[in-house]
Order: structure tokens, then sequence, then C-alpha cells
């Protein structure tokens, strides 16, 4: 079956871009960890998926905020921190300061007011449980048991459960851009995650459902399957970052799903 799933992928892959692209009047913004800053903040370096898909679904603007080593979790210790750039896990690379970093942005005008905005993050959660203790420790339920306006009190330290996480970036940006739409990538299969990339995705997705998101699941739909990976890599340069055919692959897979997708 997996087999079948690979050869459909690439047979997706190999189809001219002019049959995906759909964007062509769209600001586009995305964030993420390390997968999605391989490709650069132009969206232009081969490694990172979203050159691939910057290719394919051919917006008017792509820009990538990412930074590698992101969490979606935030920690006691995180702050605002729009500067910080240190390539490795930290209190302050979270995806809270993409989101800060692209409120500069728009506001000096610089970036353009996204109407679409993805996020690719989740892998770090998964992998570094250690430094994010009680990024699992809250259901979906729990983290939306508060109404909006008990939970916009909170500040961002106390925010330190991956849902509770996910809700409070997302929110965030619906304020911020009222009319963009928000997808939400949960994290492909990783080595070095193992199965708890199931559940950090399963979490992101019911967060997305909650508010109404549109979600890939890229756990389970991209190609990249961590037992292939282990054995040999080939979409991936060490298990969990793409190479440049597994970028190509989860690029074109992200761009098709979204023709689909969104409605303007």
């Amino acid at each position: 079956m997996r087999y079948l799933l690979s050869c459909i992928f690439l047979w997706l892959s190999s189809l001219p871009i002019a049959a995906i692209a759909a964007g062509d009047s769209l600001h586009v913004v995305i964030l993420g960890d390390s997968n999605t800053w391989l490709g650069g903040d132009g969206c232009d370096k081969p490694q990172g998926w979203n050159k691939w898909f910057r290719d394919a679904f051919q917006p008017a603007s792509c820009r990538s905020f990412a930074r590698s080593g992101a969490t979606w979790t935030n920690t006691p210790q995180t702050r605002r921190n729009t500067q910080e750039n240190i390539g490795v896990l930290g209190n302050d690379n979270v995806i809270y300061n993409q989101i800060c970093r692209l409120e500069e942005a728009i506001n000096n005008g610089s970036q353009p007011r996204p109407q679409l905005i993805l996020i690719l993050a989740g892998t770090n959660d998964a992998w570094f449980q250690k430094a994010r203790p009680k990024a699992l420790s809250m259901t979906t339920d729990d983290a939306f048991s508060s109404d909006s306006q008990a939970f916009r009190k909170l500040t961002v330290c106390e925010i330190v459960t991956l849902a509770e996480s996910v809700r409070y970036g997302c929110e965030l940006l619906m304020t911020l851009c009222p009319k963009a739409q928000i997808v939400l990538l949960t994290p492909f299969q990783s080595v070095q995650a193992g199965n708890t990339i199931f559940k950090v995705s399963d979490l992101i997705a019911q967060c997305g459902h909650r508010m109404g998101l549109n979600v890939i699941r890229l756990d389970r739909q991209s190609g990249i399957y961590a037992e292939q990976e282990k054995n040999r890599h080939h979409l991936t340069t060490d298990g969990t970052h793409t190479s440049e055919q597994g970028a190509k692959r989860v690029g074109t897979f992200v761009a098709r799903q979204l023709a689909t997708l969104l409605q303007y």
C-alpha cells in the first residue's frame, strides 16, 4: 500500500505547475520550524518545502517567518522577542514570536497584510519533550474551556501547553489579520520524534477544527514515513529534515490541497 501511495505522490509531483497554481492574487505568509526555515525567508531554497509550494501555488507574494528550532509550545520564561534568531530550541524561539515579527513587518510596511497564513510546526514539541514538559498535559477541551475574554487576559508565559499555545497564536493572528485564512499543517513523520508526532498532530488538528480552520494532516498524507526513513534516508537527510526531493513532494502536495480547500 505504501509503495502504491509513493507512486501516486511521484505522479502528482510530476504534473505541470499550471495544473496546481491557484493563488496568484494572494499574499501568503508561512510560519514554522526548521523544515520551513530551510526554504529561506523568500521561499526560494530547494531544500525547503515552501520553495516548491511557492512555485506550484504561484501566490502574489510568499514570505517565511520561520525559525529553526521553533516550537508551538511556550514556556514560563517566554517573552516577546522579535530579534532572536538562535537556530536551536529556546524559550523565545516559539511561533508566538514569529507572529510578533509578522505584526511588526505589517506595521512598518515591509509585509502586505496576508490573505493566507500557513503554519507548519510541532516536530520540536514532539522531539524535545523534556524541554516542553507540559506540552501534552492539556486536552483540547480544557484549552478551550475558558471564554475568549478571559483567555486573552493571560500572558504568553502562562500559556505552556501545546493546545493553549495553538489557540493563543491563532487568535492573535485572527485579530491581526481578520480577513486571512489560516491553515494549520501538522508535522510530517520524523524518526527522531517517533510516535509522539501523532499525538502532537492530533492536538493541533483538534484545535484547528475547534476554531473553524482548515487542517492538512502531513503526518498521515505527506508521503514521508519514519519507518522508511529509518532504513534509508531518501525524502529526508537525517530522518527529520527534508531532502530536496522530500521538500518538493511536501510543497507540491500542500499546494494541491490548498487549491482544493480554499475558496475566494
